[in-house]
């Protein structure tokens, strides 16, 4: 059975930086690629940034490119997004998510297969 499991999120401050994981199990993560995606109520879920299944290749949305990173631990299964100077627009339940073909539907939701619970991120001003 496979499980995606976030952590790491919490209230913070604007300019603040937080990194949130993903624990994997049931699954290999060298096989499969890992998206992150974000959620506000009312709202469809939206697609922040992607790596690739080696870790070798990362894609980012316009909103969070050049403050986010993606990495990923494929030994340890454990995938990460690190944020800098986050803003009150970041507030959002962030899902973590992974695919084997999903690198080349990065930016889908219907391009993963497996999808975490979420963890929740609130910046205040």
């Amino acid at each position: 059975q496979v499980q995606l499991v976030e952590s790491g999120g919490q209230s913070v401050q604007t300019g603040d930086s937080l990194m949130i994981s993903c624990a994997g199990s049931g699954l290999t993560f060298s096989s499969v690629s890992m998206g992150w995606f974000r959620q506000t109520p009312g709202k469809e879920r939206e697609f922040i940034a992607a790596i690739s299944w080696a870790g070798t290749s990362t894609y980012y949305d316009d909103s969070v490119r050049g403050r986010f990173t993606a990495s990923k631990d494929n030994v340890k299964n454990i995938a990460y997004l690190q944020m800098h100077n986050l803003e009150p627009t970041d507030t959002a339940v962030y899902y973590c998510a992974a695919g084997r073909q999903s690198w080349y539907r990065r930016e889908e939701v219907e391009g993963y297969d497996y999808w975490g619970q979420g963890t929740q991120v609130t910046v205040s001003s």
